[in-house]
Formats: C-alpha cells, structure tokens, sequence
C-alpha cells in the first residue's frame, strides 16, 4: 500500500510517505513560499521514490483548523491529485495530528491548542487509551477563558498557543504538564499513522467530499470549489 500524505496548516509543511508500512517524512518552514514549493517537492520525492502519481493508493490531507492560505493550498493539491486519478482521500484534523505528538503520555487527557488569531483558540481534548487517541470533545474555537473552563482534568497542553497563555495555562489548570516547543506542530509520520487507522476502519472520503475544518463562522471561511 502506498499513501502519499501532507500537511500544511501550520508555517511548516510536512509530507509523509508509506510505502508497506515503511514511513518516509519531509518537513520544511515554508513560511510564505507554500504555494510554490510544495508541487515541486512532491514530484521529487514521487521521484526519488521510483513513483508515478497513478502508483498511490491513498492521498492524505490535513484539513484543518489552521492557516486559511494553507488549508486552502493543501486540500487543493490532493484533491487535484485525487480526483484526475479516481482514488480515495483520509482527511485528518491538524488538532488530532498535534495531539498524537503526545503519545507516550498512557492514560494522559491531552488539549492541543492553536492560535486562531483574534484572542481565540483552535482546541480539542483527547484521552490517550493505551497508545491510541479517544476524541471526546468536538472540535471548538474558543476566548481563552472558555478554554480553561473546557480543561479541567487537563494533563498535558501542547500547539503553538501554547506561547500566548503559558502562564494563564498554569494559574487555570492544576497540575498541568506543558509540552515544549518540538510538540507543538503536526508531524508527518503521525499523519501517516491516523490516516492508517482511519483506512483500518474505512473511515476514507473522496476528492468531492473531503471539507475543510475551519471552525470560524461561515462568513470567515473561504470555500474551496470542487
């Protein structure tokens, strides 16, 4: 099985591969040069791999919340791909991606938080049940002071909000462990990961159905056309 997965939410943007299993990561801070960078190292890693874009079985995208532009970009591109191919698409939430930084952590309840820009937060609180991630909150877009009221029983914090409210973080929530920076963004090979437990259990969409999450109101979001 071959799965080409991408995520670009955040200032970096990450790519994975699994070819068999065996999973492959790039990740570069692409900052402002998304848009012209991310096709052309994709053809160089299909290159370098020997694939041709008809070779992949599973096309991957982050869909959000996060960066509007690179939401946008990212679902754009595999739904390019997805569709002038005829194969499936996963789409994984960049907060679920962010919460399985947190991984080791057993028995752990686990909040990633992302900056959402006008004193808001991108949020949603898992329970780690031996290696594998429990959703049990939607996801939200909250002030900070919701957020608290959403997190008692919190254990571990981590996302690039993180930076903003550390220290009301530790005043909200007793006991809190806060994740350092190396946690705070999506990483490719858990991307490729829950896209594997997602095909496990047939959880897989398609280029004309795969939506962005973006958690602000309608007339915030951008549409992306089919």
């Amino acid at each position: 099985m071959k799965i080409l997965g991408i995520d670009t939410t955040t200032q970096f943007m990450n790519i994975g591969i699994c070819d068999n299993l065996r999973i492959y990561t790039y990740s570069l801070h692409s900052g402002k040069l998304l848009e012209g960078v991310l096709m052309p190292t994709i053809k160089r890693i299909l290159a370098v791999l020997g694939w041709q874009p008809k070779d992949i079985d599973y096309f991957v995208c982050s869909v959000g919340p996060g960066s509007f532009t690179g939401i946008r970009i990212g679902l754009a591109t595999i739904k390019g791909f997805a569709w002038s191919l005829d194969k499936p698409v996963v789409g994984i939430s960049s907060l679920d991606t962010i919460a399985r930084n947190a991984i080791s952590f057993y028995g752990a309840v686990i909040a990633p938080i992302l900056d959402a820009k006008r004193n808001l937060v991108y949020c949603s609180i898992y329970k780690n049940l031996k290696g594998r991630l429990r959703r049990v909150t939607p996801y939200m877009l909250l002030t900070e002071h919701d957020f608290y009221k959403r997190a008692k029983g919190v254990d571990i914090v981590l996302g690039d909000a993180v930076d903003l409210y550390k220290d009301n973080i530790i005043r909200n929530i007793r006991g809190v462990i806060i994740l350092d920076r190396d946690y705070w963004y999506p990483r490719p090979d858990n991307l490729i990961i829950l896209a594997l437990e997602r095909i496990q259990d047939k959880k897989i969409s398609s280029a004309f159905k795969i939506e962005p999450l973006y958690l602000y109101p309608k007339e915030c979001q951008i549409k992306i056309i089919n």
